[in-house]
């Protein structure tokens, strides 16, 4: 197997996102802290890398990727057959599209408007706080869910009736939004997609960590 880093803080969604894929996977990796307090990401090695300067980072051998979903479908398409969990990149370019959906969803329409409610909540001093513009980004983040809830009552995951790459990128966002102190709307089919996910012991050991 190719020798695999992963650079990023744990507490990011994004860098979750690799790390999650790669022990779905059962992949042996190094991971270097970068970002926020840890630094790395603005040295002159890490921006050779990635001229982005942001987190995640993978390197597998001689291949550097950037952008986390990018890193989480290239993990799959590579190492899902070997390792056993072919379900996380069916072979059907139809079945892979019907996940595929969701992970950019996720990163283009939700997780601007909930990084604000994040951020607002766990990463600014209360007296700081942006309260009409944290709210009302809830309110969209609850609209959004709504239509989250109603694909879930229909198909058991995002990736279909089976467990695959479209759940990870809001499978990490999910986690944080369940332990912020606000009001939720009842989500049936969320909550219970998200008590499947909390089963699995990859999702326990990289994505349920104390939000920071």
């Amino acid at each position: 197997m190719a020798s695999i880093t992963i650079w990023g803080r744990p507490n990011s969604n994004n860098v979750k996102k690799a790390l999650w894929i790669a022990a779905e996977l059962g992949l042996k990796y190094k991971h270097v802290l970068a970002g926020l307090q840890h630094g790395v990401n603005n040295t002159p090695e890490y921006l050779a890398m990635n001229p982005n300067g942001v987190i995640p980072t993978l390197q597998d051998d001689d291949l550097v990727l950037w952008e986390s979903n990018a890193i989480v479908r290239y993990l799959a398409a590579e190492y899902a057959v070997s390792s056993g969990h072919p379900a996380l990149w069916p072979a059907s370019a139809r079945a892979r599209a019907v996940g595929d959906k969701w992970m950019d969803w996720t990163s283009t329409t939700f997780a601007g408007l909930y990084r604000d409610v994040f951020w607002g909540y766990i990463r600014t001093p209360p007296e700081e706080r942006d309260m009409d513009k944290i709210t009302g980004n809830l309110a969209k983040v609850n609209d959004l869910l709504r239509m989250v809830d109603a694909q879930l009552g229909r198909t058991a995951f995002l990736s279909g009736s089976e467990f695959g790459v479209g759940d990870i990128p809001l499978g990490c966002f999910i986690y944080t939004y369940f332990a912020l102190p606000v009001e939720r709307p009842a989500l049936p089919n969320l909550e219970r997609w998200y008590a499947d996910l909390q089963k699995r012991k990859a999702y326990q050991d990289v994505v349920m960590i104390p939000l920071s």
